[in-house]
Formats: C-alpha cells, structure tokens, sequence
C-alpha cells in the first residue's frame, strides 16, 4: 500500500491576536494539531508495512490491523477537525451574512437561538461540536460530538467546528468553558464559514 504524507496546513495570522484566546493558547492548540498529522503519518506508514502475516492474523479484539486502522481514524479526526476550527478563527465575530444566517434563521429561529444551542451544546460536550447541514434530513443541527473520531455524523458535511477539549481553553479560563465559547464567537470568521458552505453546495 502507498500513501502520501500529509503535510500541515497554514492558518491566518491573526490567530496570534484574538481577544479572549492567547497566542499562548493558540501556540500550545497548534503543536497538538501538527502532533495529530506525525501520528497519521506514522500509522499511514506501518499500515504500507503490513505483512501476509499480520493479515492473516485480523481479529475484532486484537490484531495489529485493528489497533492502527483505529488509531488512524482518531488522528484524521484530529486532522479534519481542527483544520476546519482554525481556519474559521481569527475573525471578527458579530452576525453572518449570506447562506449562513438565513440557515440560521430557517433552521434556529435566529442567531441568538443559534448561539444558545451550541453553547449548551458545546458545554455538554467532551470533545467537540459541529454545526452541520444533514442531506438525508435537510436541516441544520449542532452535532456533539465526545472523540476526534465521532465525526463524520452519517449523511452530514460540518461548516463550523467547536473544539471543546480543555486544551482549547484551560490556560486563559481555567475550568469556565462558557466564556471560552462566548470569546469562540467574538473571533469567528462568518466569511470562512460561508465559503464552507459554498464549497459543500449548501444553499437554499
């Protein structure tokens, strides 16, 4: 088996001068991130390693197959998600425009419902939110989500990730998860989450 290594992408710089998330925080949050593509790469690599043996020997409990195909799709996971989060960060918060506020409107009510379900959401969480279009039901939801690996939501293409895990947060509120949130949405970039939607071909 061949593959290719990944290679990290490059967010904005205004990520180094948000209000309410240090550059400290966002220094420290983007070592996990490049740490997640080493592992991928790793796995990637042993898995190209695989020998007769090791697939004669696949079992559901243990097998060497087994533990690297799982532990492959939690460092993608940890890949995907966290490229869609920094890359809609770095903004300057306040309303959407365009695709993403009339989906909002449609399928929340309004921003402010919106905002509301997704912090409860995302204080509920373990690991992460996704505000997701659902193709198979036609509507707008706040996935939870409590691994790196529990998305993709079947049928599901996320525009706006939430990362909850405390390293996102801890060093500038400690356990106050709510304020992390509130600063999350201070510094959104609702154009970046537009161009996620038009991407995916999400419109009404």
């Amino acid at each position: 088996m061949q593959f290719t290594k990944y290679t990290a992408k490059t967010f904005s710089d205004s990520l180094m001068s948000m209000k309410g998330i240090s550059k400290k925080t966002i220094e420290e949050h983007l070592k996990l991130y490049q740490g997640y593509i080493l592992k991928y790469n790793e796995i990637m690599e042993k898995l190209s390693m695989l020998t007769a043996d090791d697939y004669a020997k696949a079992n559901q409990s243990y097998s060497m197959i087994r533990e690297l195909k799982v532990e492959l799709s939690f460092a993608y996971g940890g890949i995907a998600n966290h490229e869609i989060y920094f890359a809609h960060l770095g903004g300057k918060g306040g309303k959407p425009s365009g695709e993403p506020m009339k989906f909002i409107k449609k399928y929340f009510g309004s921003l402010d419902t919106y905002k509301k379900d997704m912090k409860a959401t995302g204080i509920s969480a373990r690991g992460w939110v996704w505000t997701a279009w659902n193709w198979k039901e036609n509507y707008l939801f706040n996935y939870l989500g409590d691994a790196q690996n529990t998305f993709p939501v079947w049928h599901s293409t996320p525009v706006l990730a939430l990362d909850t895990y405390e390293h996102a947060y801890f060093i500038d509120y400690g356990v106050n998860r709510g304020s992390y949130i509130d600063a999350f949405f201070e510094n959104l970039n609702w154009a970046q989450v537009e161009k996620n939607f038009k991407a995916a071909g999400i419109s009404l």
